[in-house]
């Protein structure tokens, strides 16, 4: 019986050693020396103080910032997810139709971009569409009295094209958009720190 608990002990406490020590450390030993940034969550810093992360969506709801997509979650990581309701699910229909009319309204557009309406997967999602950020540049430049064209130039920089030109959509970060608006265009105390 020795014969054979000896070995299967040595066997676990090496594999385990192996692959629940050793090669962790080694990966986040990697990660720290190779992508620090990526390693440490995408972290955004303003003035010593952490206002957010480049790869989690936050909730902006003054007129003077671009606003990121509705959130099935409420922009709470904890609870990150879809909200589960089917294509034709009534109460996800009508949820649509309202944030609809209340992006037109407020971006004055008759043109509402689907991202604006629909929550992502993980309801923490980052990006918007550039067709989202430049129907709202208009809101944006009138709260901060500032002309149009300021605002489409500072969301225009801050488009991102797809990975190696295949991958991917173009999107448009939010928190990034933001922080850009409120250094090169700024509008009063308020911003992204205090925002989401």
């Amino acid at each position: 019986m020795n014969d054979h608990i000896r070995p299967a002990l040595v066997t676990l406490g090496l594999m385990v050693g192996l692959t629940g020590l050793a090669y962790p450390l080694a990966i986040t030993g990697l990660g720290q020396a190779l992508m620090p940034a990526q390693a440490n969550a995408s972290l955004i810093t303003r003035e010593d103080q952490i206002v957010g992360s480049a790869l989690v969506g936050q909730a902006f709801a003054t007129p003077g910032y671009l606003h990121p997509r509705p959130s099935a979650v409420d922009y709470d990581a904890a609870a990150a997810g879809a909200s589960n309701l089917g294509p034709t699910s009534a109460p996800m229909l009508a949820d649509q139709t309202a944030r609809a009319s209340a992006y037109a309204a407020e971006n004055d557009t008759d043109r509402v971009p689907v991202d604006a309406v629909t929550t992502s997967a993980s309801g923490l999602d980052p990006h918007v569409s550039p067709e989202n950020a430049a129907a709202q540049a208009g809101r944006i430049a009138e709260a901060r009295g500032v002309p149009v064209a300021e605002v489409r130039a500072l969301i225009d920089a801050q488009t991102q094209a797809p990975w190696l030109g295949l991958f991917g959509e173009p999107r448009v970060n939010v928190l990034l958009v933001n922080l850009a608006l409120d250094a090169a265009l700024p509008q009063g105390t308020t911003g992204p720190a205090t925002e989401g």
